[in-house]
């Protein structure tokens, strides 16, 4: 009988940060954001209308902002960083005057609804720009350049949405992807730390087993990895036969 199919891994693995990365739907987020646009545009529609007849009577900036919760693009911009959205002004007007961030325009003057300014700092509680995203990820798997990234997410393993003009990466895809850099191994690592124990096996036949099942593994966009615990049984199986 082979070596191999004496070993049985005894080690159960379950993952709540895997499980919710496999639950990620990328076409439901899709559908909630549309459904939050369509929201937003009626609720701007609703306040422009308000906010001109108060214009037509002569309402102060005082006026508007406070019954209307309008906010004038300097008053927007604090709003936004006192709520830990940190971008330059200057960034923050090229947003306006490019459309992605909505206004609505009151005599000369340009005003952001509330609604727009939480749905911005909601936006930003649950996702990652891909940058920001690339920049966490980095900081437990340092072998990773933003390219090969981008290549993750063209590919759809790392899943990602767009709003808008901007591609987001939500924040539990990306705690997903830091804690199995933490905690598993890709098939290649794995195969080196066997290696470096003096369990030499080849590639294919280490992927025979994981294929029927013998080692206990997780498949994470589209890659398999193997849990740290499991790993450390297998190579103290594998080590104690070869004493026999």
């Amino acid at each position: 009988m082979p070596r191999g199919k004496k070993i049985i891994i005894e080690t159960e693995v379950e993952d709540s940060v895997v499980d919710r990365f496999r639950s990620i739907d990328v076409d439901e987020i899709k559908k909630d954001r549309d459904e939050t646009e369509e929201g937003l545009s009626s609720s701007i529609a609703g306040v422009f209308k308000a906010a001109q007849d108060l214009y037509k009577q002569k309402a102060g900036e005082e006026e508007l902002e406070g019954k209307h919760d309008l906010y004038s693009v300097r008053s927007a911009y604090d709003y936004l960083k006192d709520k830990g959205v940190f971008i330059s002004f200057r960034a923050f007007g090229g947003r306006i005057e490019r459309g992605t961030i909505p206004f609505v325009k009151v005599g000369r003057k340009r005003y952001i609804p509330k609604a727009v300014l939480n749905d911005i700092t909601d936006t930003k509680s649950e996702f990652y720009t891909v940058k920001e995203a690339y920049n966490t990820y980095k900081k437990f798997n340092p072998k990773i350049n933003f390219r090969a990234f981008i290549g993750r997410i063209e590919k759809g393993s790392v899943p990602s949405v767009k709003f808008g003009t901007r591609r987001l990466v939500p924040k539990d895809a990306v705690e997903a992807l830091t804690h199995i850099s933490e905690n598993y191994y890709s098939v290649s690592e794995a195969i080196k730390v066997l290696h470096k124990n003096g369990i030499k096996i080849k590639r294919n036949a280490f992927e025979r087993r994981l294929d029927r099942g013998r080692i206990p593994h997780s498949k994470v966009g589209g890659r398999r990895f193997i849990h740290e615990e499991v790993l450390d049984e297998l190579v103290g199986k594998e080590v104690s036969l070869r004493k026999e």
